[in-house]
């Protein structure tokens, strides 16, 4: 169901990226990424052995998802065993359960690759996304009131993790 993604695939993920945030608030920044940006992203989940998932539309192949996870923190010496994940669909694919599947999919990569927690950063306003994490076993562990702005307004961040 889901590619590694490759270079080719950088393209397809900057335009998702660049959507999510232009258009929500689940990314707490007004700047768009660059295709470098994300070239040297993909090239450090790579080499810190992390995945960096797509799905493809069936019909031209083109990517409409993708989805991640990394180390919690910057410096993982402490953290070492707990990952947040991130992902990201493309607006005419959403409400279609790729989100689903693709977080199931990470959940069962974090697992089998001996981590003990998952953890999502997730913007306070967006229950379905806050909603989909409870339907998959996460809990909300804490909400961080106006903790940023994005698009003038400040945001809540609500922290949910799930024991893997």
């Amino acid at each position: 169901m889901f590619d590694d993604a490759t270079v080719d695939d950088l393209p397809a993920i900057v335009d998702i990226y660049n959507d999510v945030i232009a258009t929500t608030t689940a990314i707490y920044r007004d700047d768009p990424v660059t295709l470098e940006d994300r070239a040297a992203w993909l090239e450090e989940r790579r080499a810190d052995g992390f995945p960096v998932l797509v799905a493809r539309d069936a019909a031209t192949a083109r990517v409409v998802a993708l989805g991640s996870f990394g180390w919690f923190k910057a410096s993982p010496s402490g953290y070492a065993t707990t990952v947040e994940h991130t992902i990201m669909v493309a607006p005419h694919a959403r409400g279609a359960g790729l989100g689903t599947r693709l977080l199931q999919t990470l959940i069962e990569r974090a697992g089998a690759a001996g981590f003990h927690m998952m953890v999502g950063l997730i913007d306070g306003a967006n229950t379905g996304s806050i909603a989909l994490h409870e339907r998959l076993g996460f809990g909300q562990v804490g909400r961080l009131p106006e903790v940023a702005r994005k698009d003038g307004a400040w945001v809540d961040l609500v922290l949910v993790q799930r024991k893997l």
